[in-house]
């Protein structure tokens, strides 16, 4: 059986599979074996550079074709890769295998080929290569897109900062907001968690099989090998790797700083997907309508419907994400003794948790460009609602000290349906200020919306 979009077993590799074509080059295998290629490269001529009588400094020919071999990487030389691992069952070593295969007929590099990879155990390449996938794929992928969902809705909470709405809390009505506040509160938290995924350090550590520096060492032993790490790891690409230094560890990364970073996506998720069931919601209760596009179906037996399907394809795929998210978060941390290999095959899949992600946000996206406001909707909702002025007319009467205030209001209004000549003679009757019941009688439910529209109007 071929492989193609339709045979894949994974729906972000099929029917998903052109809405990630930003992210699998970062996160696929080839991605990962890309980095492990700029990992050895980058720490290969550092190591030249050390002053070493063994491996003298590369010629400036010599380095602009091995950080070719980086920026030239492609899909045959990820496939040559693994047909070189059909022999070693190592994929870091057919890596390294790989790299001097290139040096064939370069006469320098030859004779220098036993420091590529030099002194470094498997993980010191695969920490820092996961790290850079994670880099970019923060940078280039989940960062934007989430930006664009933050300026859609701040775009939409200055549109609608207006736009009067009747509240629900608990399912009730309640004091009315506006559109645009209540967008606002998303964008806001948004803004936040956004913060948060960006401020995570990524780290890296090169220092050997249990962390020690023990072969480096037994090489030279009066070399600065932490400070040479630390170099390397710090430097930005391409002649460094453009990490953040990680001088303590295990044979692996503790891995602490992904379950942060996993832990700040997630977050992330359950706003939006908070944010995407109220939308159903409001879809449902007709304050949105979607915009139709020609030809689509809403149902296979009901002509009628336009179903928020973008936005539940959201809600479920962002389910998912967390799912993985979480359980990347909790096991990745934990390693027993100096390292156990469970890690390994989990951390093949944050490209998966990270594609789940980047198509909620593309679908959230997509939802929100088709949504159009039913204000005549919002406005019946609220004429039909004169009960919730009963918050600021018992406030009113408890300022100027009427004895049992809430209590009046409460039986006047309470599982009734209230209209708007009840409220009136109801504040006719009252004793206090007549300018304050000009006031009051001037009211309505759609007017009762506080710093609503300042609020949604500053962000």
């Amino acid at each position: 059986m071929s492989f193609s979009t339709v045979s894949a077993l994974s729906p972000l590799d099929g029917r998903y599979a052109a809405k990630l074509a930003a992210l699998r080059p970062l996160m696929s295998e080839q991605g990962y074996m890309h980095r492990r290629v700029q990992v050895e490269v980058a720490w290969f001529i550092a190591l030249s550079d050390c002053g070493f009588a063994e491996f003298k400094p590369l010629t400036g020919g010599a380095r602009k074709y091995l950080l070719g071999l980086v920026s030239h990487f492609s899909e045959a030389d990820a496939l040559a890769i693994k047909d070189i691992e059909k022999t070693t069952n190592h994929d870091v070593k057919a890596v390294e295998y790989w790299i001097k295969s290139k040096f064939e007929a370069r006469p320098e590099l030859l004779a220098a080929a036993e420091f590529v990879h030099f002194a470094c155990t498997s993980e010191d390449i695969n920490n820092t290569s996961h790290a850079l996938q994670i880099q970019a794929a923060r940078e280039k992928v989940m960062l934007p897109a989430i930006d664009g969902l933050i300026a859609k809705l701040r775009e939409m909470a200055h549109q609608f900062a207006g736009v009067s709405m009747l509240s629900r809390t608990h399912g009730q009505t309640a004091s009315p907001t506006t559109v645009g506040k209540e967008i606002a509160n998303v964008a806001v938290r948004l803004s936040k968690a956004r913060a948060q995924i960006a401020s995570v350090q990524l780290l890296g550590k090169m220092n050997g099989a249990v962390g020690n520096y023990n072969a480096h060492l037994a090489a030279w032993p009066d070399f600065d090998w932490e400070a040479f790490s630390r170099k390397v790891i710090e430097t930005p690409a391409p002649l460094g790797l453009g990490l953040s230094f990680q001088p303590y560890s295990i044979q692996i990364e503790p891995h602490d700083y992904m379950a942060e970073l996993f832990d700040a996506v997630a977050r992330t998720n359950t706003i939006l997907i908070d944010f995407s069931r109220d939308i159903w919601g409001y879809v449902s209760l007709g304050y949105f309508k979607q915009r139709l596009k020609k030809g689509e179906i809403g149902s296979s037996t009901m002509p009628h419907k336009v179903n928020p399907i973008d936005f539940e394809n959201a809600e479920g795929n962002l389910g998912l994400a967390n799912a993985m998210l979480r359980h990347l978060s909790e096991k990745l941390p934990i390693s027993r003794w100096q390292r156990d290999l469970t890690d390994s095959t989990v951390l093949r899949n944050i490209g998966v948790a990270f594609g789940y992600a980047t198509l909620a946000y593309a679908s959230l996206a997509t939802g929100l460009g088709k949504l159009e406001l039913n204000e005549e909707a919002l406005a019946e909702d609220l004429d039909a609602s004169w009960e919730v002025l009963a918050e600021p007319i018992q406030t009113v009467m408890r300022r100027f000290g009427v004895q049992g205030a809430y209590e009046q209001l409460k039986e006047v209004t309470r599982g009734k349906t209230v209209t708007a000549e009840a409220l009136h003679g109801l504040i006719r009757s009252l004793d206090i200020p007549e300018a304050e019941k000009e006031r009051l009688l001037a009211m309505t439910p759609a007017s009762y919306t506080g710093k609503a529209a300042e609020l949604a109007s500053r962000i």
